[in-house]
């Protein structure tokens, strides 16, 4: 099951207070035990003086130095964090709690009583849950971060606690469902550092990264995990029935991790976390399976959204999957007959939506739009998105080995 990531919104945020030092105690336990055997058993020869002749443990304060330039140069991924970590904040979705007791609640939402509404509005805003995000422009007197939508959805206020501790309020710009992005703005005089994003096109299976974000919420604010990409363009099915291609990384996500910034070597910002899979269908448990929206996207939704404050998509009718990283062995199970490598393959066409009025069939590929290759889900969306509902697009489609242009009349969302 693929799961967003940010903290529980099903239910109020709790701070945890004693939890996390009981939790924290309780790990250090089970770690002495598993891992410190040896430490245990040099510990009580050192104490009990037994054994034959056994030489006494001790610690020469001469013995050892810790070298402060291997401490300080050790982390090849350091100078890459520190070209983010000011601009990755956490951001706090705000819920005003009625003020009306449980049996009040159950009694109006049986019988209608608009007494509890109107508490609701005027009760004490609480933080309902916490995720993260990422300061990426500063214009007109105004700071830009951009967040996951799941991250302030159904949100009655938004603060932001910046890298420096100090915690803002912050205003909802605009939001867009469908690619779980959302552009969040504060008072520029509070940035003092916005992150640039780096080309997702060109990314590889294997190239290092690190997720910066706030695992658990702002108490665990500018954690910093490594991984690999596991896998560049990989499209998937959302909670939401959206697909979406996305990069697959291995780096840690957790809850509270959503909106965060996913970064490559030179310090770019290269997609921005949203999901891990946490299960597989048959209840297995999954590690190591997080997913980023590519950068690529991910501006192009957000500089919309700072114009619009909405997302109106052209689309095309026609529900797709790219070839680009699947295996042979699934070709078969997804009923894919082309032998193309790369392009996007159509699994169903709406009925008479544009795609169908133009001809476009099931098991066609697509592989350029306005004579532009399309190689993944999110190279095709740029293309569509950089025109307006009712704009005539050229589609090359790839049937039965052969290549055939149409023109397609967009249609909206």
């Amino acid at each position: 099951m693929v799961e967003n990531q940010n903290n529980n919104q099903n239910q109020p945020r709790k701070k945890s207070g004693n939890k996390i030092i009981a939790t924290a105690a309780i790990v250090g336990v089970v770690g002495g035990l598993v891992g410190g055997g040896v430490s245990y058993y040099a510990m009580d020869q050192m104490n009990n003086g037994q054994g034959n002749g056994a030489a006494q443990i001790s610690i020469s304060s001469s013995s050892s130095k810790v070298s402060e330039k291997s401490a300080k140069n050790g982390g090849t991924m350091t100078a890459a964090y520190n070209d983010v970590k000011g601009a990755v904040v956490s951001v706090i979705n705000l819920k005003r709690q009625s003020a009306s007791s449980g049996t009040d609640s159950l009694y109006n939402s049986l019988f209608g009583d608009d007494s509890d509404s109107s508490s609701s509005k005027n009760g004490k805003l609480e933080t309902y849950s916490e995720g993260s995000g990422v300061v990426y422009m500063k214009s007109n007197g105004k700071g830009y971060i951009v967040t996951n939508n799941h991250v302030i959805s159904d949100s009655d206020a938004v603060q932001v606690l910046l890298a420096n501790g100090k915690t803002v309020n912050a205003k909802v710009v605009g939001k867009d469902s469908t690619t779980d992005l959302a552009v969040l703005s504060i008072d520029a005089k509070y940035v003092t550092q916005t992150a640039q994003f780096g080309d997702s096109k060109h990314l590889e299976a294997g190239q290092t990264v690190i997720a910066v974000g706030s695992p658990l919420g702002s108490e665990y604010a500018s954690t910093v995990t490594q991984g690999i990409i596991s896998a560049p363009a990989r499209t998937i099915s959302t909670s939401s029935g959206n697909q979406q291609t996305v990069i697959q990384t291995d780096a840690a996500i957790n809850p509270g991790n959503s909106g965060g910034a996913l970064v490559n070597s030179a310090g770019q910002v290269i997609g921005i976390n949203s999901m891990k899979l946490a299960q597989s269908s048959d209840g297995t448990s999954v590690e190591g399976m997080g997913f980023a929206i590519p950068s690529n996207e991910v501006v192009t939704i957000v500089n919309e959204l700072v114009k619009k404050g909405k997302i109106t998509r052209p689309q095309l009718g026609v529900r797709v999957i790219a070839l680009q990283g699947i295996p042979e062995g699934y070709r078969s199970r997804l009923k894919i007959k082309s032998n193309l490598k790369n392009g996007i393959y159509i699994a169903f066409v709406s009925r008479n939506g544009s795609a169908a009025n133009a001809g476009i069939k099931s098991g066609d590929v697509i592989t350029k739009v306005d004579g532009k290759k399309v190689d993944d889900v999110a190279s095709l969306h740029s293309i569509l998105y950089s025109h307006k509902v009712g704009d005539t697009v050229n589609v090359t489609v790839n049937r039965n080995g052969k290549d055939v242009d149409m023109k397609v009349k967009l249609e909206g969302n």
